[in-house]
């Protein structure tokens, strides 16, 4: 039978076999993952895991042949396994590891990985795979319901209810038996906090994550803080382009750079290229940070090893700051690993730098055309990033070690200090690791580390703060109503007043949260100096996860208000106040103008 007569003879039941394939791929992919949750987070059993195992590895199987008939009724046979490469590449890792497993009798994936002192390497392979497919049964359930228009909410909730579903979903996994080292399991208010900050790339803890959870949770731990690093591409990219509207002005910001940045690219396009960016950059930080550890740094073997470096690396590009040891890159092991510090610092500044700069600055075409066209600049954006962040972090290094050069630096020599002293105004603005003792700084650096992280991170970046781009209009707009001149200039441009009304904003929105929220941590953990509840209030606010040691120690009502401000702080506070407002009907109108004493 030819190819034609294939095509001609499948063509009839080609809308049946889909409908089916569909169905089976919805409900398989949520039995694997339920398969899942239940075999890592309760089953201890090894009988009982075993079965869980072996419908797992059916239900894998189940997808493959899914996969083959997909194939065949793709009648464009070539191009379906061109744009599905990924899929297909995954679906022969499958059936190999399978076929060598029940057919052969030679487990392939658990003998290559297990060989070079990578345990569970069956397991990650069983929740990757489940978390892919999982990923296509949501954008296909997207794409059919925005088809439908049955989903009538705002991008910006969506948004905004996002964040809100993967930190429930986090917390449920964090309070099973299995992910846990404590015999009673985690409280659900302690389970809510540290999915809250590993969901907004936080990295505020109750528990030490490296002890406290099992290896289990520390995965759950990642994919959080991963996903929460990726939230401004999977949620507002995707939702904003796929549903062709608008969201909050910080996410709208990210949009227009990156749409801008590029040609005419699709949706799944451009989330590719910029996962795939994500991706990669973690990749090379994580074989940074391998080949960096210090020799003081032991692991129980090579698996260990990768797990560690793997989990700081996309931590420090995600903005996170957690770590794996008790008191951060601090602990004895790794605090004179200087050379680590410096990677683990670069990842930071490229995740604070935001996507929109990284590809107009470091994208090969970009690149290429500047070689070319030397007089060419960068776009306005990414040169208020750069230039702002480095002004910034120079401030942050100076002020730093002459603020502390007899104080947590007095140990150190000029080069250790000064080392020591860039870290910690990298991390400051919005990362969280620490390499000196946070709880024994001085009062003015604290006040110096508030400033910097109140400001935190650029647009369409994994950190918080309220950003550079913000601090930078405020700034001219202040040196302009000063100087008496009529329009805000930058750069020989014009900033329109609409931008810095915009600044404005979002200066008083989070001026205001953050005063409210210290009052009422003034009241509730009174047990504090002020200067302390302030510090951990910001650092929450603008997801750094700075602390100086009193978060375990916070009543119920601190801990809860420091959940709400670290969501606030990742979602954008102006983007809930225009997802909660309602719209104006007009606006083409305008009252007779007054004048009011200011200042």
């Amino acid at each position: 039978m030819n190819t034609e007569s294939l095509n001609r003879f499948l063509y009839g039941s080609k809308l049946t076999a889909y409908t089916i394939m569909r169905r089976s791929t919805y409900v398989l992919t949520l039995l694997a993952i339920g398969l899942l949750v239940y075999a890592h987070g309760v089953v201890e059993s090894p009988f009982q895991l075993q079965l869980l195992f072996y419908a797992i590895d059916a239900i894998l199987v189940t997808f493959v042949l899914i996969y083959i008939l997909r194939i065949l009724y793709a009648f464009e046979r070539v191009k379906f396994l061109r744009r599905t490469w990924f899929e297909g590449s995954l679906m022969s890792i499958i059936f190999l590891n399978e076929f060598s497993t029940y057919i052969l009798d030679y487990p392939l994936i658990y003998n290559v990985f297990e060989g070079i002192g990578i345990p569970l390497s069956v397991e990650f392979y069983r929740v990757l795979v489940s978390l892919y497919m999982l990923v296509l049964l949501i954008v296909e359930l997207l794409e059919t319901q925005v088809h439908l228009k049955a989903i009538q909410l705002k991008p910006s909730i969506t948004f905004l209810l996002s964040f809100i579903s993967l930190i429930l979903i986090g917390t449920g996994l964090f309070m099973l038996p299995k992910m846990s080292n404590a015999p009673d399991g985690i409280r659900f208010l302690d389970a809510l906090f540290m999915a809250t900050s590993a969901s907004c790339v936080t990295g505020l803890a109750v528990v030490d994550p490296g002890t406290y959870f099992t290896f289990a949770g520390q995965v759950v731990l990642l994919l959080l803080i991963q996903m929460g690093g990726l939230g401004i591409l999977t949620f507002a990219t995707f939702f904003a382009s796929l549903m062709r509207q608008g969201v909050g002005i910080k996410q709208h910001v990210a949009m227009h750079e990156l749409l801008e940045s590029e040609s005419l690219f699709s949706t799944k396009n451009l989330m590719r290229k910029l996962i795939f960016l994500t991706l990669t950059i973690e990749a090379i930080g994580a074989v940074a940070v391998f080949l960096t550890w210090g020799a003081e740094a032991q692991f129980t073997n090579l698996g260990s090893k990768i797990f560690f470096s793997v989990f700081h690396a996309v931590s420090a590009f995600c903005n996170a700051g957690f770590s794996l040891y008790p008191e951060g890159l601090y602990t004895q092991p790794i605090r004179f690993s200087y050379i680590m510090h410096l990677v683990i610092a670069l990842l930071i500044i490229f995740g604070g730098l935001g996507f929109p700069t990284i590809l107009d600055v470091l994208s090969p075409n970009n690149m290429r055309a500047r070689m070319e066209m030397p007089w060419k600049n960068w776009k306005m954006s990414s040169r208020i990033t750069i230039y702002t962040t480095a002004f910034l972090l120079a401030l942050g290094t100076v002020g730093f070690f002459l603020l502390e050069y007899f104080n947590t630096l007095s140990s150190l020599g000029f080069a250790e200090a000064l080392i020591a002293s860039f870290f910690q105004s990298v991390t400051t603005r919005t990362a969280g690791f620490n390499t000196v003792d946070i709880s024994a700084l001085t009062v003015p650096t604290l006040l110096l580390f508030i400033f910097l992280m109140f400001i935190g991170a650029s647009p369409g970046s994994t950190g918080g703060g309220i950003k550079t781009t913000t601090f930078t209009v405020i700034l001219f707009a202040v040196a302009t109503t000063i100087r008496n001149k009529r329009n805000m200039e930058i750069g020989h441009r014009t900033i329109p007043h609409s931008v810095a009304y915009k600044a404005f904003s979002v200066f008083t929105f989070a001026a205001i949260i953050n005063l409210t929220f210290i009052f009422i941590l003034s009241i509730s953990d009174a047990q504090f100096d002020i200067i302390k509840l302030a510090f951990e209030q910001v650092s929450a606010f603008a997801t750094v996860g700075l602390s100086t040691g009193i978060t375990a120690g916070l009543s119920d009502v601190g801990k809860c208000v420091i959940i709400l401000s670290m969501y606030l702080g990742r979602v954008g506070t102006l983007t809930l106040a225009l997802a909660l407002s309602t719209r104006a009907y007009s606006t083409a109108y305008k009252y007779p103008e007054t004048q009011l004493a200011v200042g």
